[in-house]
């Protein structure tokens, strides 16, 4: 017989998403509990330890984090933002974007007058395209009342409907600028038919300002989950949720292993497609599951991590996107040849201020799942080790071998201080996040179908709630916004969201 917990509000999943609405309703005074079926909380916000060595999963760098912008300010609202050590990056190239025999480094600047001043110097024909491309962004992060720290009034829909490279091209004919300012797209999944609202919104809040966690992401957990306590929220770790019971057209209650869920409010922070597995056959049958369950996830990643000698290879204060040409920049289809990767992110943790050596360098690139499909009915964690044979452990030093190869061409004598090297694939992100083939954003964002994929926190079953990257926008402030609204539609109070901005402006 499984023991029965009573609460008001169960939150499905602790990421971003579960633990930002969590967090609100256990401060409105609701009795809230948070189940994770990993050891550690935090989804993408989890880090793991190797050669003493900390490496983040998914967060390797913030933006808008200033008290005074909306990512601040939405965490000093939560009580996180003053407990979490970060570091600013660089301000003249908080990125570099680089391509294969061109020796130029470009910069991504922070201030939007730098990073026209920045680039303009070495597109001086340009500088037009830098200043209206500037003029864009503005625009439509205005259009985003969330965005702007103002209660929602909808959308502007005609501007969901423009991608990336239709804005892109209209601005210059320059093919090399056009891949520049694109060529962080790793940072959302870049493809001919994303939107740029969702480029703009997401590299606007960098250009604000652009930050490192000091000693990884897990900080931002950890601030969450000590703010969660103090306000009564319960946690429990090892819970997978793998049974939910209906009423009719409520949820009654949620099971683990070993324990029974009540509730008169269920938040889930499941992937969609996780959570509709869940579902009892008349909830499957109901069309907005089958029109979401249609929709295509993006893409997931191939990570190396490196520990390396100390006092070595010098600390950079900025990531690097490496791509072999221009095209490799516009999607992460047909990213390889053979093992070797068309593009790639280099970065570092940083694990103290000022250091002067780096002592970790993390690798990331696209990989489409079918290229671990061979080993899709493997599962390996911590909790719930596994095996997978040794053609996937030799598969991956081949890849890991020429990611190394690419990034010592920008950090010279990298391969002479190498102490270890640690790999994941798409089946690591499946197996701890959850996410359907280890997607990284979860649903794909279209600018053909922009309505298709901004899903509403409300679902037609009573008592559900919906949060995270599957939701409305990804991204760390994305999934905080989502979080705020999961959390309004959760209450049901209409004036939640203008009061909470009111009290963040008059800060």
């Amino acid at each position: 017989m499984k023991e029965t917990r009573c609460f008001d509000v169960v939150v499905m999943g602790s990421g971003l998403g579960g633990l930002v609405t969590g967090l609100l309703l256990a401060k409105a005074g609701k009795k809230v509990c948070i189940l994770e079926k990993n050891n550690q909380y935090g989804g993408n916000l989890q880090t793991f330890v190797r050669d003493r060595e900390i490496f983040d999963s998914g967060v390797h760098y913030i933006g808008s984090l200033g008290k005074d912008e909306n990512l601040g300010k939405y965490w000093q609202h939560l009580g996180v933002l003053d407990s979490i050590h970060f570091q600013r990056m660089d301000m003249d190239h908080f990125d570099i974007i680089r391509f294969q025999d061109d020796p130029v480094a470009y910069p991504h600047a922070q201030g939007t007058a730098n990073f026209i001043q920045q680039l303009s110097a070495i597109f001086p024909n340009d500088r037009a395209a830098l200043e209206q491309y500037i003029a864009e962004i503005a625009y439509y992060c205005e259009q985003f009342p969330l965005y702007q720290l103002k209660a929602e009034v909808g959308y502007n829909a005609e501007i969901m409907e423009r991608s990336s490279w239709d804005v892109i091209s209209s601005l210059t004919a320059n093919k090399k600028l056009q891949a520049v300012l694109l060529g962080n797209g790793f940072l959302y999944g870049l493809h001919r038919d994303a939107p740029f609202y969702m480029h703009a919104l997401i590299i606007n809040s960098y250009m604000q300002s652009a930050w490192r966690c000091t000693k990884g992401g897990s900080q931002i957990t950890k601030a969450f989950t000590r703010q969660l306590r103090q306000h009564g929220a319960k946690l429990y770790s090892h819970q997978h949720v793998t049974q939910l019971n209906f009423d009719g057209n409520r949820i009654a209650s949620c099971e683990t292993a070993t324990h029974r869920y009540e509730a008169d409010q269920f938040i889930s922070n499941l992937s969609l497609s996780a959570l509709f597995k869940l579902f009892n056959e008349e909830q499957s049958n109901k069309p907005y599951v089958k029109r979401v369950q249609g929709l295509k996830e993006g893409p997931s990643v191939f990570s190396t991590h490196l520990v390396l000698n100390p006092n070595a290879i010098p600390y950079f204060n900025h990531n690097i996107y490496h791509f072999e040409s221009e095209e490799d920049v516009f999607s992460y289809a047909g990213n390889w040849t053979g093992f070797r990767p068309k593009s790639l992110l280099i970065t570092c943790n940083p694990s103290e201020d000022k250091q002067s050596y780096t002592t970790n360098i993390s690798m990331l690139t696209y990989m489409d799942p079918e290229q671990v499909a061979q080993w899709k009915d493997t599962f390996n964690t911590v909790n719930h080790p596994g095996n997978r044979d040794e053609h996937y452990q030799q598969f991956k030093e081949h890849i890991a071998h020429e990611m190394i190869s690419i990034a010592a061409t920008y950090l010279p004598n990298l391969k002479n201080h190498i102490k270890s090297i640690h790999t994941s694939s798409p089946l690591s992100y499946r197996d701890y996040i959850g996410n359907k083939d280890g997607s990284m954003y979860g649903i794909e964002k279209l600018a053909s179908n922009p309505m298709a994929s901004m899903i509403s926190p409300k679902t037609k079953v009573q008592n559900l709630v919906l949060t995270g990257q599957d939701i409305r926008l990804h991204g760390l402030l994305g999934v905080t916004i989502t979080g705020f609204l999961a959390a309004a539609e959760a209450l049901q109070d209409p004036q939640f969201l203008t009061n909470v901005f009111k009290e963040m402006n008059d800060d």
